[in-house]
């Protein structure tokens, strides 16, 4: 990604794109009970807030009444429609691990199985956006957090401490070049989650080889335990190899939430905030929940000159429901240098 003359300048930059996750799979109800919707119709309510205070995406996972991460695609259609009538501009973007809570004290926090992540594909009505995790990782969630950022939380538990720093994503090529695939068809952007410039040159090679043709919108995810660091250095690196056409938005982890937006903001990139990723005020003297980090992102973009995207614009900036007819396009499109002639297009595979 280049930065010219002006790069800085907020009226040569995209507006701001905020991406809600009120609804924080890895916690419990009892965690933050004023904050963590547990009826369908609560679960609804939260993205109108989130939707009314500013985000425009919503990252979407559901719960069941017990207050634990559903696994019921039933339920996440359920969740969609409802966000659908309620804020129909909103781009439901669903979490691709479905849930990865444990399912009982002491179990590991496991993602479900690829057959059961395809079914993404199928859900009704279909969400905008699913995220799509490129290349097996350790998922270590809980690396970067302060022991104050969980005392008191279900985190600091001996088990719920365990399951979550040992997690692992699983994501293999038979996996997510189905996946990708199989969004494609169904016409669901894949939103794909980068942690680290490899899971980036991986999706690179899906782009040349054209496996993947549509507009590449992802997240730099800077939680670290297997994934970026935030900081400055990581960005700076990650941004130096991604294309102009990337809509790229910054998410991080607890008190680096804010900092590592701030970033991402003054340059022109898009930010994520709410409960999911972080419980706290800079101070942590409360708990923030996700409408006011909302609110907080939006004042401090217009302090740096940088109007919020509505619905619509969002939309637009996103590419939502954009898909390109061939290789050449989607490279020139993401501003990609075309293919070389002859050459292979990522290890032992020509063009499909």
């Amino acid at each position: 990604m280049n930065f010219l003359d002006g790069s800085l300048f907020p009226e040569n930059q995209d507006k701001l794109v905020i991406t809600a996750a009120p609804y924080g799979p890895e916690w419990i109800p009892s965690d933050f009970p004023e904050d963590i919707p547990v009826k369908m119709e609560d679960q609804i309510q939260k993205a109108v807030d989130c939707y009314n205070a500013g985000a425009t995406v919503l990252h979407l996972h559901v719960r069941e009444l017990d207050g634990k991460g559903s696994k019921k695609l039933s339920k996440f259609n359920e969740l969609i429609a409802g966000v659908r009538k309620a804020v129909p501009d909103m781009i439901i973007q669903v979490g691709g691990s479905i849930s990865f809570a444990p399912e009982s004290d002491g179990a590991a926090a496991k993602w479900l199985s690829d057959d059961t992540r395809h079914m993404l594909a199928e859900l009704d009505p279909k969400p905008d956006q699913v995220t799509v995790t490129v290349n097996t990782s350790q998922m270590n969630v809980v690396e970067q957090m302060d022991t104050e950022d969980i005392a008191g939380t279900s985190l600091a538990e001996p088990d719920g401490f365990r399951a979550y720093s040992n997690m692992i994503v699983p994501s293999t090529p038979s996996f997510f070049e189905e996946h990708i695939r199989r969004l494609s068809k169904a016409k669901i952007q894949s939103a794909f989650q980068f942690y680290n410039i490899n899971s980036f040159e991986t999706v690179e090679r899906l782009i040349r080889r054209g496996i993947y043709k549509g507009p590449l919108v992802c997240n730099w995810v800077a939680i670290g335990g297997g994934m970026d660091q935030p900081t400055i250095y990581s960005l700076a690196n990650f941004l130096r190899a991604i294309p102009d056409g990337t809509m790229l938005t910054v998410e991080s982890s607890m008190r680096n939430v804010l900092p590592i937006n701030m970033m991402g903001l003054a340059m022109g990139l898009h930010v994520r905030c709410g409960i999911e990723d972080n419980l706290w005020n800079q101070s942590r003297t409360e708990k923030m929940s996700t409408v006011k980090q909302i609110e907080q992102l939006v004042r401090v973009s217009r302090e740096f000159g940088r109007e919020v995207a509505n619905g619509k614009e969002a939309r637009e900036i996103c590419k939502i429901g954009v898909f390109y007819e061939t290789v050449e396009e989607t490279l020139a499109a993401n501003g990609f240098a075309p293919n070389a002639k002859g050459r292979q297009q990522g290890y032992l595979r020509k063009v499909a």
